[in-house]
């Protein structure tokens, strides 16, 4: 598809009200946002398919549903740190946030650099993103065994205080991902949460009430991805 037949597209699809409900329902709050669902987005995104100079116009469009397009057809091998830190700035929302570090962030050679760069942003979204990247990293990621996981164990502890609302929700969103990957990361997952919970925080206490509430109930769905011995 061309640039033009995908910006008819997505104003075909364009209903306001929607842009109003997501607003309300979910907290998402942008500027140039056509109101396209998310469903619809994955349907034109695969009659598209990859196509990294029509999703670098759609970024540069501005439409909030073009740059959601975007990141749903570059090639995450083909992306650059520049590129990543051009995008990573503009996120607004969770939704877009969400959408690149997971569909793209997660999936590049970048992905643990930019994990442990971002995690010291101040921006609440450059914050999530490392975060949400992390949480989606952990089931891209089939190869690496417990030690890299281990380390980013210290960068949750470390900001498992921040009080923002989609800043800690990524939090726990990553510790709850590592600790479905394999068993022994799944006791130290759990490990982290039980020291959390001693914290005065009370955002720290809430990450490690939920972590503990999935990580530890019966029939958890923990995956056999790569291990190595995990000792308490």
């Amino acid at each position: 598809m061309t640039y033009q037949e995908v910006i008819e597209e997505l104003h075909a699809l364009a209903n306001p009200e929607k842009v109003q409900f997501k607003k309300e329902k979910f907290g998402i709050i942008t500027s140039d946002a056509l109101g396209v669902y998310h469903a619809d987005l994955k349907i034109l995104a695969k009659k598209i398919g990859a196509d990294n100079e029509l999703a670098l116009k759609l970024f540069d469009s501005g439409i909030f549903e073009g740059r959601l397009l975007c990141s749903k057809i570059f090639k995450p091998k083909d992306i650059t740190e520049a590129l990543m830190e051009t995008w990573l700035v503009t996120f607004e929302n969770w939704e877009i946030c969400d959408s690149f570090s997971m569909g793209l962030f997660s999936k590049s050679p970048f992905a643990v650099k930019k994990i442990r760069e971002w995690s010291t942003r101040e921006r609440e979204f450059e914050k999530r993103a490392a975060f949400a990247t992390l949480s989606s990293y952990c089931m891209a990621d089939k190869k690496s065994e417990n030690e890299l996981f281990l380390s980013f164990l210290p960068i949750i502890e470390r900001e498992a205080t921040d009080e923002r609302l989609y800043v800690k929700k990524a939090v726990n969103w990553a510790l709850r991902s590592i600790g479905k990957r394999n068993i022994d990361l799944n006791k130290a997952a759990i490990g982290l949460s039980r020291e959390l919970l001693k914290k005065e925080s009370k955002v720290s206490k809430w990450i490690a009430k939920d972590a503990l509430r999935e990580l530890e109930k019966e029939g958890a769905n923990i995956l056999d991805y790569p291990r190595a011995i995990y000792r308490t």
